[in-house]
């Protein structure tokens, strides 16, 4: 991940909205939850919810699958590790 790529995550998730749509699927694991579960437990509107998630996943954030007619939404834990990796090794590294 470049700092380009870096930056547009951090940006999305710069949102209120979106940092509790996200810190909710990073709480649920890797099966995540279906989006009218995330509408409840947030009290979103379905329309603002959708477009907070079209927001997340167009950074790869959120991903979402299909399992007959309910759509659930996962927090993408590889690019979570991504983002907080490239934050975390920059510590103490000194100025060069």
């Amino acid at each position: 991940m470049n700092d380009e790529q870096l930056s547009k995550c951090l940006a999305q998730l710069g949102n209120i909205t979106r940092l509790r749509i996200f810190k909710l699927l990073v709480k649920v694991g890797h099966d995540g939850m279906p989006v009218g579960i995330v509408q409840e437990k947030l009290n979103i509107p379905a329309s603002t919810l959708s477009h907070h998630l079209t927001k997340l996943m167009s950074v790869n954030l959120v991903v979402q699958r299909r399992d007959g007619r309910t759509l659930f939404c996962t927090a993408n834990y590889d690019i979570l590790n991504e983002v907080t990796s490239l934050l975390k090794d920059q510590c103490c590294i000194g100025f060069k």
